[in-house]
């Protein structure tokens, strides 16, 4: 399947051809970020990092040059002088080619916290079916091919990639192996090496994973008791901001309109309002969300 990147105007293997020219700067720009090869790595980008900055680098020249034409064919129609309707279009092509260039170099991170959180959200549920399987006297192996055939998203597919590996020919021990150290996820890798442990010591993999059940039900009830205290000031904020704030600022403004000569347009304030609020209740969602512990929906 073609992978594609937000912003990338082609799939990823023709970007990268196409970017060729651009990899001297992208050996020298990958320098400031220290961590993407890992990150490809971890999102299984198959790229170096100086052919991504240079694919980065590519898109970004092409959407400078886009907006740039843009904007001084605007500027034209409305008759604007020329010299300034240059400035403002190099200025937002400028603008709009940096933030392109960044997201993009950005954008293996962002892809990788993506599945960290889709893998640490369908975990514990994964962990309860293993846990009633082995418990039930099932196969090690067929509980793997289990819930890989189960809908836990990404979480499926890793088991999936231990159990192909298996079907090859290689060890339970040694798939498990690869497929902890591969993950982004330390959630994932620290309950993992632990089965792994328990399977080269000839533990009993079921007590094993019922250790981890419990320890993870017990981290899930400190983390909500945390959400719920980080949330009371929270609340209070939101309340100062989007009741308080709004309702004694428009007072202040009628009793200050009776007072001076100088009349206010009402419409106007109440837009600016209503916009401030719309950005504060967005702000808000996002920080809510931030704080949100794994497996709260």
């Amino acid at each position: 399947m073609k992978r594609t990147v937000p912003f990338v105007p082609v799939h990823l293997e023709r970007a990268k051809r196409i970017s060729r020219h651009f990899r001297g700067w992208g050996e020298s720009l990958s320098k400031m970020f220290p961590a993407l090869h890992w990150e490809l790595e971890q999102g299984e980008f198959e790229m170096e990092p100086r052919e991504w900055v240079a694919m980065s680098l590519y898109s970004a020249f092409l959407y400078f040059v886009i907006v740039f034409l843009l904007v001084f064919s605007l500027s034209s129609i409305y008759h604007i002088v020329l010299r300034t309707a240059f400035l403002v279009s190099l200025l937002s092509g400028v603008a709009v080619g940096f933030c392109v260039f960044f997201y993009i170099s950005m954008y293996p991170k962002l892809f990788v916290g993506r599945k960290v959180r889709d893998l640490e959200r369908n975990l514990p549920s994964a962990l309860r079916h293993l846990l009633v399987h082995v418990r039930s006297g099932v196969p090690f192996f067929n509980s793997l091919v289990s819930i890989a055939n189960s809908g836990y998203g990404l979480l499926s597919k890793e088991f999936d990639k231990a159990v192909k590996e298996i079907n090859t020919g290689r060890s339970e021990i040694s798939a498990m192996e690869m497929l902890t150290r591969e993950n982004p996820s330390l959630y994932f890798r620290r309950f993992m090496w632990q089965i792994v442990n328990a399977m080269k010591s000839g533990a009993d993999i079921g007590m094993t994973i019922k250790g981890i059940v419990d320890d993870m039900m017990t981290e899930e009830k400190v983390a909500i008791k945390k959400y719920g205290s980080e949330l009371n000031p929270m609340v209070l904020f939101y309340m100062v901001l989007v009741v308080i704030f709004p309702t004694l600022g428009i007072v202040f403004l009628l009793i200050l309109s009776s007072f001076v000569a100088a009349a206010f347009d009402i419409q106007f304030v109440m837009a600016g309002v209503l916009v401030f609020l719309i950005l504060v209740q967005l702000m808000f969602i996002g920080l809510v969300k931030s704080k949100r512990p794994v497996g709260i929906d």
